[in-house]
């Protein structure tokens, strides 16, 4: 090791005494310097705003590579058979379900609870980063805002189905009716039909105020070459003149003026305002189903913060089991998603990791300390005593330790640099956290259910196929609805991506940047000298020189 201070080392080549860097870690795309003289980029190649419009609408105009096509047939023809097992329970009845008198919540509110986690990442990096100005989570934040109203779609399957009627399902539902049936208003069942029905629509209306601009992009590219076939004496094509109709509509008018950018900035910093306490008050709300009842393992306060930790932990799991495969199967999307933002959410999956195993040891403390042996038992030997140890040891002791390993003890490598920086490291831990996170829910209900105060009541909850098959089949619309996204709508909000590229900064070297076909990048912020708008959001937009 050098005996000279390393700050010293630095000072001297700011001030140009001496010259180079430190070596460079052949695994680094270029963001991973951790000199604090040297800003990481966040896009690399140098691209330009006319580079990052191309490469980010050509995802959406152009064909994907080959896998595409497999992958969601795959994908369409899960999500087929999980409707068709939907469609056969609604006509048989929740009898096809493993579903007993004992234990009543299994599989559809595991599933449930499960798919509302994995859907707060989105609003998570969305809204509280944005907040917060943390410019990384342009990489992430569209793809995560998708992702989490396709978990919402896929979560509000599940209490459809349960409730055995679902023709029934209006009946949650604060509306007038002529039978007088009004809802329970101290029912948690309800408190989720507010809160769930609120974050999908924030949700929404969030994801789609991000895209206008990139749509309107989109349909000016497609309008701009269907000008050009006119004038070329060529035929319209298809594809072009849907997208221009398509875009033309999704895009409302937005022409990039300095009006529309003001508005759109007020507007997206007020629905980042609103969705901020959904990321609390959701997955709050979710755990109020169990922590309001008296049934031992349930009965605790420490359900809402656990809960909300667990399934930002479980989001960000999703985020990233999507998108470095994504990394790798789309062209220039590693100049998009470095590295750089991959150990950052390395960083946080491994902070509520250790959040989320906290609460598992200061469940068996209050469980303790309350003095209440119910309790206590529910924890020793319904969860973690194997039953090969003792008469009454837990059936599903190995449920309890798969979702310590995957959940508590995986992300520890997390610790070492080289892991947090490792693509497919990272995605081995983003699955097993994922399967943890399944298996926490899993726990939590069916453990707590099967053994009841009586022994004589206690029973065993083994799923049928049917149970499998649907939960596959939410699985498949999830993956398909995002194929979908990733091939038709931009990936990465283009405006903010171009906001973080060195020439959008007032001390920029360049004020005029050109495509490859000679087209300048003019917009609100071109006005300005620095090709992204003040606010943080820069245009998106290119008009053909004239």
């Amino acid at each position: 090791m050098s005996a000279t201070n390393p700050d010293r080392i630095i000072s001297e080549r700011l001030a140009g005494i001496v010259s180079g860097a430190p070596a460079r870690d052949p695994r680094d795309d270029g963001s991973l310097n951790d000199d604090p003289a040297v800003r990481p980029p966040l896009v690399l190649n140098n691209r330009s705003f006319g580079e990052v419009t191309d490469i980010i609408c050509g995802y959406a105009e152009h064909t994907p590579g080959k896998w595409w096509l497999p992958m969601f047939l795959l994908a369409a023809s899960v999500a087929g058979i999980g409707v068709t097992m939907i469609l056969y329970l609604i006509i048989t009845g929740v009898g096809v379900w493993g579903l007993n008198n004992q234990i009543n919540w299994a599989w559809d509110i595991t599933n449930f609870v499960f798919w509302i986690g994995i859907g707060h990442a989105g609003t998570l990096i969305s809204a509280i980063l944005c907040i917060f100005k943390q410019k990384w989570r342009t990489a992430v934040n569209r793809s995560a805002e998708a992702m989490t109203i396709f978990a919402v779609i896929c979560a509000g399957i599940f209490p459809a189905i349960h409730v055995g009627r679902i023709w029934f399902i209006w009946m949650v539902f604060p509306i007038p009716n002529y039978n007088s049936i009004w809802p329970n208003f101290r029912s948690p069942l309800l408190w989720d039909v507010f809160a769930v029905s609120t974050y999908a629509t924030v949700s929404v209306l969030f994801w789609y105020m991000g895209m206008i601009p990139d749509l309107a992009s989109l349909r000016d590219r497609a309008d701009r070459r269907l000008r050009r076939a006119v004038a070329a004496g060529a035929k319209k094509r298809l594809p072009d003149l849907i997208r221009a109709y398509v875009f033309g509509l999704l895009s409302m008018g937005w022409r990039f003026s300095s009006r529309h950018w003001h508005r759109y900035e007020v507007a997206y910093l007020i629905l980042a305002g609103v969705s901020t306490p959904l990321v609390l008050s959701v997955h709050s709300i979710v755990s109020f189903d169990f922590a309001t009842s008296v049934v031992p393992g349930w009965h605790t306060t420490i359900f809402p913060p656990y809960f909300v930790a667990g399934a930002i932990f479980g989001g960000f799991a999703m985020v990233l089991l999507l998108l470095i495969p994504a990394r790798e199967l789309f062209s220039n999307f590693k100049d998009f998603l470095t590295l750089r933002h991959l150990e950052n959410m390395a960083k946080i999956i491994l902070v509520t990791g250790m959040m989320v195993g906290f609460a598992y040891s200061m469940e068996f403390f209050i469980a303790w300390y309350s003095g209440n042996e119910y309790e206590r038992d529910a924890f020793l030997f319904n969860r973690v005593t194997p039953i090969w140890l003792s008469d009454r040891g837990a059936p599903y002791w190995w449920a309890y330790w798969t979702m310590i390993t995957c959940n508590v003890l995986s992300p520890q490598v997390f610790w070492f640099k080289k892991m947090r920086r490792d693509p497919r490291a990272i995605w081995v831990v983003a699955l097993l956290v994922t399967i943890g996170m399944w298996f926490e829910r899993f726990v939590i209900i069916v453990t707590s259910l099967h053994r009841a105060w009586l022994p004589g009541e206690w029973h065993m909850f083994f799923p049928t196929p049917v149970d499998m098959l649907t939960f596959a089949g939410t699985c498949g619309i999830f993956l398909t609805l995002f194929l979908l996204f990733l091939r038709f709508l931009p990936v990465f909000a283009m405006a903010e991506v171009k906001a973080v590229l060195p020439q959008a900064s007032p001390h920029g070297h360049d004020d005029h940047d050109h495509d490859d076909h000679g087209h300048a990048d003019h917009g609100h912020g071109a006005a300005h000298g620095s090709g992204a708008h003040p606010g943080g959001h820069g245009p998106s937009h290119e008009k053909e020189a004239h």
